[in-house]
């Protein structure tokens, strides 16, 4: 792939009323005075025309054949996308205008673009760091209110200031490492305790350690917060989904079973996609594709983010006690909810008594069902009728609640790449090991070695150090044509 070429590809999608080609390089505008003849009283070719200005005229071919009407946008280097001189042709959709359009370029001097060669163009002339040019395929791929949130922050320099801070710190570690090495044989200057080093040694590895432990919560985000829907047959899971859903996406049925492979749909909840997967009944069963649908379910509850554990609240306690040994200890670090379904079928009575024990879980004695024992501290308990859809609303707030942490609402930086997250993590052992040196008082060129392994896997994130094109491509061939 030759950076000196002048590109032009296709950059709207096809059916469209309108098409864009865009054209990028040194040549860019006299390549298109060649089929481009404007209109008007001020006829002037486009290479003397002003930076970011639009011209309206005609496309014509080699026999002066009109192909179409056009306005043509021009901007100049380095005031561009890609930080070269770059043509827009505003055109009908077509596809075949389009296509001759870009025949006419390429027998002119163009070449047909790579995918993403763009915005590696953009990376290549300073426009933007890597971490940026990543986030712009995240931000045309965004589904949501949240992807599309988290995008933008990137490609706005979210992380990339994050990671200008943390290089600041490194470079005053390493400066005063430098410092003790440079001055270790003069008795007068003290670095035995070492405490100024480890104060920003401890510095940098919390803000590493916070943009690590996202990545969990921005991945979730990014690809929908998995949620599974478990408990023991009948307890009413396909009709909690169905619920969820607002259609009828799973059988429900009285019959004990009935669901015997995972179902999973999605819905989006205040500008976030959850990913909801209705498993099979957990039961002792001694029907082979049961027992296969049931160990699913196990493998999906572990896979997932927030657990919903359906309990037919007219035998809530004996549903409780068969499974929570089997459920529990897989909900470690998760959002649990505990759905008491069927909640409208219970007398008054027990209904005031549960409602106290849920609301005072932390003192509550209630002879009829007590909760408490053994669950995880993310947890919360909540009544309803999936059949009637009482109860409904208070679940999808206390999922939207689970997903938006106050760090997410006020726009700080989630990791949600995963090249970012294993760079990250590899700057994190770098940075442990420093504070582990510093410790033990090892020897300065020994802790200096890590502190430049941390810089290193830092930069990699905004591509400050790479220099192979086979990192760069691996990173550009998922981008469309015409970005």
């Amino acid at each position: 792939m030759d950076i000196q070429d002048t590109i032009c590809a296709i950059a709207t999608a096809n059916g469209g009323a309108i098409g864009i080609i865009r054209i990028s390089g040194q040549d860019a505008i006299s390549i298109t005075d060649k089929i481009f003849y404007p209109v008007g009283k001020k006829c002037m070719p486009l290479s003397k025309k002003a930076a970011n200005t639009i011209t309206y005229g005609l496309i014509k071919n080699n026999e002066k054949e009109i192909i179409d009407e056009v306005l043509v946008s021009i901007f100049r280097a380095p005031h561009s996308y890609t930080g070269e001189n770059s043509v827009e042709i505003s055109c009908h959709g077509s596809s075949y205008i389009l296509q001759n359009i870009m025949q006419l370029l390429i027998k002119n001097g163009c070449r047909s673009a790579g995918p993403g060669e763009y915005t590696q163009r953009a990376f290549l002339n300073g426009k933007m760091d890597l971490s940026q040019a990543e986030a712009v395929a995240d931000l045309i791929s965004a589904t949501s209110a949240a992807t599309h949130r988290m995008a933008i922050n990137q490609m706005r320099g979210g992380i990339s200031k994050e990671l200008s801070l943390l290089r600041d710190k490194l470079l005053q570690l390493t400066s005063l490492m430098e410092l003790e090495l440079d001055f270790s044989d003069h008795e007068e200057l003290e670095f035995a305790d070492r405490s100024e080093l480890k104060d920003i040694a401890n510095q940098i590895e919390k803000v590493i350690s916070l943009l690590t432990n996202s990545f969990n919560m921005g991945n979730a985000i990014k690809n929908g917060v998995p949620v599974a829907i478990v408990g023991e047959t009948n307890a009413g899971k396909s009709t909690l989904l169905n619920a969820l859903l607002n259609e009828e996406r799973a059988i429900v049925s009285d019959i004990h079973g009935t669901t015997r492979d995972v179902i999973e749909d999605t819905i989006n909840l205040e500008g976030i996609t959850f990913r909801f997967i209705d498993t099979a009944g957990i039961r002792e069963t001694t029907d082979a594709i049961e027992s296969l649908g049931i160990k699913r379910s196990f493998q999906k509850l572990e896979q997932a983010n927030i657990v919903l554990w359906v309990i037919d609240a007219t035998c809530a306690e004996k549903q409780y006690k068969q499974l929570s040994e089997q459920i529990i200890p897989r909900c470690k670090d998760k959002h649990l909810v505990i759905i008491l379904n069927k909640f409208d079928l219970l007398n008054e009575n027990i209904k005031k008594s549960l409602e106290n024990n849920i609301t005072n879980k932390d003192t509550a004695d209630c002879s009829y069902m007590s909760i408490s024992d053994g669950i995880p501290s993310k947890y919360v308990t909540i009544p309803l009728s999936a059949k009637n859809k009482d109860g409904l609303y208070d679940l999808q707030q206390q999922l939207i609640e689970f997903t938006i942490t106050p760090d997410m609402s006020q726009n700080s930086v989630v990791v949600s790449n995963l090249r970012h997250y294993e760079a990250l993590s590899h700057a994190l052992s770098s940075i442990h090991r420093v504070q582990e040196g510093l410790n033990t008082q090892l020897s300065g060129d020994l802790i200096s070695e890590d502190l430049r392994q941390c810089l290193f896997h830092l930069t990699e994130i905004v591509g400050g150090e790479i220099t192979t094109d086979e990192v760069l491509s691996n990173i550009f061939k998922h981008f469309c044509i015409g970005k």
